[in-house]
């Protein structure tokens, strides 16, 4: 019976420094750390909610319930760390309580453990064992307390420039959109085709933040954006798919150099994000594999280009292969982690774990013509 309780005992030692490490390293060290326990938690909140989000096949109801998974996921696991701590500290205290038995150092473990101390130590190592677990017990949860500040304030960041995507790439985001508003200015009828570069720039931040945030904080992948159908997945892919547009059709245009850098920055983010949650995505793509967006696809949205008098350099055909050349840098990535957070079905934006039909961008009526609102060519 001693070599079991003393078995014990170093199975909870082991258990306490588990769950400390991974306490500090999702917290406290400034990049990404593997630990088991939050990812098991992340998965079962995960499963739990697109169970019950599956029963809906309209995607509003689908993202009300979805956007709750997020904070969900961060108090379970604190509650996950307190448990195995209580377990840990408890099979660590059980050779030292006497007759109390096994029950009795759970409790006085619980007890510690929540700084209530309603069970006083009956020995001079249990006491020290009060304090230690005292001392995990808060601070556990003042560090997750000052984590959250952090992870809203990355939360944030994002959404700022993911909300102002919105006038200009509708809702939810498409790229061959972005383009035509920005040419059209609006309906200002001027064209405001030379601000892109300034627009890539800042993307070009944007990925970078997003990549370092998303990354060491995984949990912002699942944070949904305040509108249901705005997407910071769906932005990013927007603006990629502009830019690589952008880049096809005008070889000559200026602020080619921003272009280039917004859409490295772009699928580097990405692909970052994408092999953080666990998905396999190749360090270099290869051109020659091609991608899932058909040319078919890519022609209507060229029409969309030309009703607008978008100016046009190239043919579909001609720009077809370099089109396909920057996006297979990052379709794979950007469609997995689509799929994975439930992203609004928008154009090329791949496909989902719940058939939902696509939402084309809404384009609203203006104020002058008094015409009914028009949805984006399917």
């Amino acid at each position: 019976m001693v070599v079991g309780r003393d078995l014990a005992a170093v199975v909870g030692a082991l258990l306490i420094l588990a769950t400390g490490w991974s306490v500090i390293g999702t917290v406290v060290v400034p990049r990404r750390i593997r630990s088991r326990l939050p990812r098991t938690v992340a998965i079962a909140v995960d499963a739990t909610f697109h169970f019950v989000a599956d029963h809906f096949d309209s995607y509003e109801p689908r993202d009300r319930i979805l956007a709750a998974e997020a904070p969900i996921q961060l108090i379970l696991q604190i509650v996950a760390w307190l448990a195995v701590f209580e377990v840990g500290f408890g099979l660590l205290m059980w050779p030292f309580v006497g007759t109390a038995g096994l029950s009795g150092a759970f409790e006085q473990a619980a007890s510690a453990l929540c700084t209530l101390g309603y069970l006083a130590p009956r020995s001079n190592p249990v006491a020290a064992l009060d304090s230690l677990a005292a001392l995990s017990g808060l601070g556990t949860v003042a560090l997750q307390i000052g984590y959250l500040p952090t992870l809203y304030a990355a939360f944030n960041r994002r959404e700022a420039l993911v909300t102002l995507l919105d006038s200009r790439a509708g809702v939810p985001s498409w790229g061959p959109e972005l383009l035509a508003r920005t040419h059209y200015g609006l309906g200002t009828g001027v064209s405001a085709v030379g601000e892109l570069p300034e627009l890539f720039k800042e993307w070009e931040r944007w990925s970078a933040d997003v990549a370092e945030s998303h990354t060491t904080y995984l949990t912002l992948v699942n944070f949904r954006s305040p509108r249901a159908l705005s997407s910071w997945v769906t932005a990013q892919l927007a603006v990629l798919d502009a830019t690589a547009l952008y880049l096809s059709l005008l070889p000559d245009a200026p602020g080619a150099v921003s272009a280039r850098l917004c859409l490295r920055g772009g699928f580097t983010c990405l692909n970052s994000i994408a092999r953080a949650r666990g998905f396999t995505i190749p360090d270099e793509a290869d051109p020659n594999v091609g991608i899932a967006l058909t040319f078919e696809e890519f022609r209507d949205a060229i029409d969309r280009l030309a009703r607008v008098d978008f100016p046009l350099e190239r043919s579909s055909e001609e720009a077809w292969l370099d089109f396909v050349g920057w996006r297979v840098n990052y379709e794979a990535a950007a469609y997995a982690i689509a799929r994975a957070v439930d992203a609004p079905p928008a154009l090329w934006s791949g496909p989902r774990r719940h058939p939902i039909p696509v939402i084309p961008p809404l384009r609203p009526a203006t104020l002058r013509s008094g015409k009914p609102p028009l949805r984006a060519p399917e």
